[in-house]
């Protein structure tokens, strides 16, 4: 069977043969100067992106790194159906929803005795067990439970492969990012981000880019990381940071797409434009770290190549979140699915 193009080269792929998402260079070209700007603030690092999540318990424990591992398997497909019917988790008396409703769930379920860190356990769970971990406060329920339920025990009984270790599991991917990435999609089918794009099969592997840069965040907190390419990894396609890359105009829609998303109808997971709008996002942060490089060669005379394409989606995200209501007008592409 033939192997998809890496996420990288099918951003590239995908953007040279888009009908309906197209880059604007001089969008890039802003959003560089804006983060050449930004260079030195804590925002803009990957020390301060381990630090956006108050939730993430960085600490010397397996436990700890086995969090990051069952938070990121479950990490998916958090957008409500109505706007005004979200699931929320209350954690230490503060209300989260989204993907950190998710984190304080299973903090609070850490908290409550259940060990939810433990693959002897996930890999057993049964689906009424992870409900009750995953309850919201409300009468709305999160998301696709029985495909997270789905994802976690299949996730579990492969880590079980590997004493239940998430360290262990990693260890096969030799300190290196390119070859994490690989074992993570060939052992775990749930993190197999793929698609059929222009009669080549492509990928974007959001979560398992996202798995290996929590694995690296947490080592290094511990002062253990050693992933020397890091900067295989591109950004994480979701529907979030293409927002912002629009609302920044270094991204824009055709007519019949833009109209598409304000009727708030919803793209099928492989859908042509879904897989434009993610493919097209990817090959925009890369344009936008190409561009931030060539900024800083020519005015300090080096190579900023400590800033990547993860640590730029890193900055983006939260931006995106900030800003969501000067972006009200943007509309987010919704498709239901496991892989972001």
């Amino acid at each position: 069977m033939e192997a998809p193009l890496s996420p990288r080269d099918s951003g590239k792929f995908i953007a040279e043969n888009s009908k309906d998402v197209f880059i604007e260079e001089e969008g890039v070209c802003r959003i560089a100067a804006m983060l050449y700007a930004k260079r030195g603030c804590k925002e803009f690092t990957a020390e301060g992106w381990k630090k956006m999540n108050p939730l993430a318990p960085f600490c010397n424990t397996d436990d700890a790194i086995n969090w990051v591992f069952v938070v990121d398997t479950m990490n998916f497909s958090f957008w409500p159906d109505k706007e005004d019917q979200q699931c929320t988790v209350t954690y230490k008396g503060k209300g989260y929803s989204g993907y950190m409703s998710l984190c304080a769930a299973v903090t609070r379920a850490l908290d409550e005795g259940i060990p939810i860190t433990q693959a002897s356990y996930f890999a057993n769970m049964t689906l009424d067990d992870l409900k009750h971990v995953l309850r919201s406060d409300n009468d709305v329920p999160m998301p696709m439970i029985e495909e997270r339920h789905k994802a976690l025990t299949e996730a579990g009984k492969v880590l079980l492969q590997y004493d239940g270790s998430f360290r262990q599991f990693m260890s096969k991917g030799e300190n290196s990012a390119e070859k994490m990435v690989m074992h993570i999609v060939k052992t775990l089918p749930s993190y197999r981000d793929e698609a059929t794009f222009e009669g080549k099969k492509v990928s974007f592997h959001k979560r398992a880019q996202i798995l290996v840069a929590d694995f690296w965040g947490i080592m290094e907190a511990r002062g253990e990381a050693n992933i020397p390419d890091l900067g295989y990894l591109t950004m994480f396609a979701d529907y979030r940071v293409p927002q912002a890359l629009v609302y920044l105009g270094a991204l824009r829609y055709s007519d019949a797409l833009m109209k598409t998303l304000q009727e708030g109808k919803t793209l099928p997971s492989g859908d042509r434009r879904e897989v434009e709008i993610r493919g097209c996002s990817i090959w925009c942060v890369e344009r936008i770290r190409a561009h931030l490089w060539d900024i800083t060669e020519q005015r300090e005379g080096r190579r900023a190549e400590e800033v990547n394409s993860a640590v730029i989606d890193f900055f983006l995200w939260p931006y995106a979140k900030e800003h969501q209501a000067e972006m009200a007008h943007i509309p987010i592409h919704h498709t239901r699915c496991i892989y972001y």
